[in-house]
């Protein structure tokens, strides 16, 4: 039988590291680089890791261009090209760079991450190996209620001191028993271990490979690090975030200007803005917007919703 070992695994990226000598003439991030196969924690037993990429922010100039060869530009136009790029949704020079990730993260965690389908993933088997005992439990500061308006968040209702012990004590016994009773079924019962895995909950850490081009990580980090996104992926696609910073750092500008923090107007709403800009005042019900919309435009552009 095989048995999960983080740090065993750690310790062979690191020996990975300290052992590759190799040279190479293709194009390379010095940043990226520095942090080549280390381990980048996150919540309580999970890390990210970059095991491999292609490609740089001159890749992307460079098949825009469709020229051969490095350095044919000034960096600063190759900064203007990817901004142009971004601006106007020229996305396929963006899938010239790809990224290999190395991720732990608590299954119910995997299972939102999957959601984006244009990445090629492979998961830590557990038909073949052994889970470890190895759950997430949240921080108390995340234990919220459920909020009453939207079905799938949390609300900022603050949970008394008892509810939270009570909540914690609840989840950590849990997966404890969970944990033992697995350890029964395969040890003590013998039952193979793709059943004995499905007495276990959702909370328990899995790993994966994950590989995507630059356009889909894009869109997964729009959406991943949104405040609206759940607290725990948000926390590995922050740490993703900064990896982009260091891998392509015009990308990154660009990506943070263009796309993550702008905003999207239907035409209704545009119209209204400009009506506002020449100095008509916009009735919320007579403005032809819903209620949502509204909101999110008052939100966006500091408007009084009175108005």
């Amino acid at each position: 039988m095989h048995k999960l070992s983080t740090e065993s695994l750690c310790n062979e990226a690191e020996k990975l590291r300290d052992e590759c000598k190799s040279e190479t003439v293709r194009t390379t991030s010095t940043e990226l680089e520095k942090i080549l196969y280390k381990t980048i924690p996150v919540l309580d037993h999970g890390f990210i890791r970059v095991i491999d990429y292609m490609g740089t922010d001159s890749s992307i100039v460079q098949a825009a261009r469709v020229s051969y060869g490095a350095g044919t530009k000034k960096a600063q136009e190759d900064r203007s090209l990817i901004n142009y790029l971004m601006r106007h949704h020229h996305s396929s020079p963006f899938e010239m760079c790809e990224i290999k990730l190395h991720v732990k993260m608590p299954i119910f965690v995997a299972r939102q991450w999957i959601r984006h389908r244009t990445a090629s993933i492979n998961e830590y088997s557990s038909r073949y190996s052994i889970l470890n005992n190895e759950f997430y439990i949240p921080k108390i500061e995340q234990l919220r209620a459920q909020s009453k308006t939207n079905k799938q968040g949390k609300s900022d209702e603050q949970l008394s001191k008892n509810c939270l012990e009570e909540i914690l004590d609840i989840l950590k016994k849990s997966n404890s028993e969970a944990h033992e009773r697995y350890s029964h079924l395969l040890h003590d019962l013998s039952l193979t271990r793709e059943l004995a895995r499905t007495i276990l909950p959702v909370s328990v850490y899995t790993e994966m490979y994950w590989k995507i081009n630059l356009r889909n990580l894009m869109h997964f980090l729009k959406l991943r690090t949104d405040s609206h996104a759940q607290y725990e992926i948000r926390c590995y696609a922050i740490e993703i975030l900064g990896i982009l910073e260091k891998w392509l750092p015009f990308a990154y500008e660009a990506f943070m200007n263009y796309r993550h923090e702008s905003i999207f107007l239907p035409k209704k709403c545009t119209d209204i803005l400009k009506q506002m800009l020449k100095g008509k005042k916009i009735n919320p019900e007579e403005s032809g917007l819903s209620k949502g919309e509204w909101q999110e435009l008052a939100a966006a552009f500091d408007i009084d919703e009175q108005i």
